[in-house]
């Protein structure tokens, strides 16, 4: 036990941790695969409240075209008495007209106005009536319960014990770890909001920020299975996620080290350019270094209020911040993908490698390469018709490598406050997709 505190703090460390990982990382067996306990509360709600879902983030996208519009016209004074309120409202004008787009763009799909290809169940729908469902019911949750992963010493606690690797290997701080961690086991989406809490509390620089948003935010498991079983591959799970892991670290190792994301500024949100001091201090390991540093923030946790207070504030700022951007950016995406043969013609340059790499049936395989920009499930979608087995497993297995797809993941990053713009998204699931997909056919040789 470390001199200069008690059992109060220590259990003040354990208990709220545990907890934390125990909802957010912790793998659990259900009948339909491997979940989270955070998501399978989500999926209760999600379950529960679904007749009246579409509705709600109807009027959340609604109200948040509103109340930023004001912000907008007022420059901030509408809520000068609300920080909270006046840091979520009041924006720039870019982000101003996403929302008011998004709300158009809500209301025409949820009282299916216009044109069918604002709300057909492959657009609009797919978005008001399936994933915003599932963003509302997983934000409901995650936001709630993220300070304990934030708050009680956990990511002070790994951080310490994971620099050695992550600073060298990935060139970032050892708290990431648990980003990488609550992504893989858990879902894409906490991982980013994880990151964006943490950048906005200035635990990573920006680039640290955007390195981790775009690198570790992968889909879950359960989500990776789905994949693969509309492809009709689901008998060979284990060598497709060993796949997908190896391929990923590939990224993950390179990824950092070039261009868009090398060039991002080593400053924190405040401006400040001085790095975190991850040096072992003289009388401590790595162990009691990081459960002193854990401690010490632990200490400073002992309101309840508190405590709801920031997770409340988490959800609003989740709902709002991202729903409408995913609303916007998603349904442009998917009605491009849906109804015009732009993707098809941008894939057309990967033909000449593909065939380079004997891939059978490579013409229909270009098709899926770039698709996977406006949804992660569509390259599945559109693939699963080829009869190669071993196109299919391709096609499945850099869907989920690529990671960036605007309808989701792309779409949170582009709504949260990680400094990362569209234009940086587009480069870097390119360059994702040219580093991967190598990899993923190299071993698809090696499989089939």
């Amino acid at each position: 036990m470390l001199k200069g505190y008690t059992w109060k703090n220590y259990l003040l460390f354990i208990i709220p941790s545990l907890i934390g990982i125990l909802l957010f990382i912790t793998p659990i067996s259900t009948s339909d695969g491997t979940t989270i306990p955070i998501a399978l509360l989500a999926g209760f709600v999600e379950e529960a409240l679904a007749p009246y879902l579409s509705l709600i983030m109807l009027l959340i996208i609604l109200i948040t075209a509103f109340c930023t519009i004001i912000g907008f016209v007022s420059k901030g004074k509408a809520y000068a008495q609300t920080p909270f309120f006046k840091q979520l409202f009041t924006t720039s004008l870019f982000w101003t007209v996403t929302r008011t787009i998004a709300a158009v763009f809500a209301i025409m799909v949820y009282f299916k106005l216009g044109h069918e290809a604002f709300y057909s169940p492959d657009t609009g729908g797919t978005l008001l009536d399936g994933l915003l469902h599932t963003l509302f019911a997983v934000f409901l949750f995650a936001g709630l319960f993220l300070p304990l992963l934030t708050n009680f010493g956990l990511l002070e606690f790994f951080g310490t014990l994971m620099t050695k690797i992550m600073r060298p290997v990935f060139k970032l701080p050892g708290r990431s770890s648990i980003d990488a961690l609550a992504s893989w086991v858990g879902d894409g989406t906490i991982g980013v909001l994880l990151t964006s809490k943490q950048y906005e509390d200035g635990f990573y620089t920006k680039r640290e920020a955007t390195v981790i948003g775009t690198t570790f935010s992968i889909v879950s498991i359960t989500f990776s299975l789905v994949v693969l079983s509309e492809v009709g591959l689901e008998h060979m799970f284990v060598p497709y996620y060993i796949t997908i892991v190896i391929a990923g670290v590939v990224a993950a190792l390179i990824m950092p080290r070039i261009p868009p994301l090398s060039r991002k500024k080593d400053s924190y949100i405040d401006g400040s350019n001085d790095v975190l001091d991850e040096t072992i201090p003289e009388g401590y390991n790595v162990l009691s270094y990081g459960l002193k540093n854990a401690l010490e923030r632990a200490k400073k946790e002992t309101n309840v209020s508190k405590f709801f207070k920031e997770g409340f504030q988490n959800i609003l700022d989740m709902w709002m911040g991202v729903a409408p951007v995913v609303m916007a950016f998603g349904l442009i995406a998917l009605i491009i993908a849906e109804y015009t043969p732009f993707f098809s013609w941008i894939g057309t340059p990967f033909i000449p490698l593909l065939e380079l790499m004997q891939v059978p049936n490579a013409v229909e395989a270009s098709e899926t390469i770039l698709i996977g920009f406006a949804d992660m499930f569509l390259p599945a979608i559109i693939g699963s018709g080829i009869e190669s087995e071993m196109t299919r497993f391709i096609i499945a297995a850099l869907s989920v490598t690529q990671l960036i797809y605007l309808s989701e993941v792309g779409g949170l990053l582009l709504g949260s406050k990680i400094p990362v713009s569209f234009i940086d998204l587009v480069v870097i699931f390119l360059l994702r997709t040219i580093i991967t997909l190598p990899i993923i056919t190299l071993i698809a040789h090696l499989l089939f």
